[in-house]
């Protein structure tokens, strides 16, 4: 197979999440983090995003409604980073994740 570098402009466009209680993870996204809710499909998916772009996050139950987490010692997603514009926007998020008594770990900027 021939060596390929993907282009360094290339940016992921959006990604999907299998959750086991849709409004309950868009109170998180939506209601906590402001994410701007764009579009549902019944109580079965939503699509949110930042800035009015169709969608960043994907919110799914297709196959996974009512589940559990995911056992620790197996695959998944297992990190994922919000970048904001300042530092004071991030602050204002961090504020509020404590005000929520919303549990925290392994942050960092």
């Amino acid at each position: 197979m021939d060596n390929y570098t993907i282009p360094a402009q290339t940016r992921i466009g959006h990604v999907h999440l299998k959750v086991t209680d849709l409004q309950r993870s868009l109170d998180f996204y939506c209601g906590l983090l402001g994410f701007e809710l764009m579009q549902t499909y019944g109580d079965q998916a939503a699509f949110i995003s930042a800035g009015g772009y169709h969608h960043h996050i994907g919110l799914n139950t297709w196959y996974s409604k009512g589940g559990g987490p995911a056992p620790e010692n197996t695959a998944g997603l297992f990190h994922t980073a919000i970048v904001y514009p300042e530092r004071k926007d991030l602050a204002a998020i961090v504020k509020r994740l404590a005000d929520a008594r919303y549990p925290i770990t392994g942050a960092s900027d």
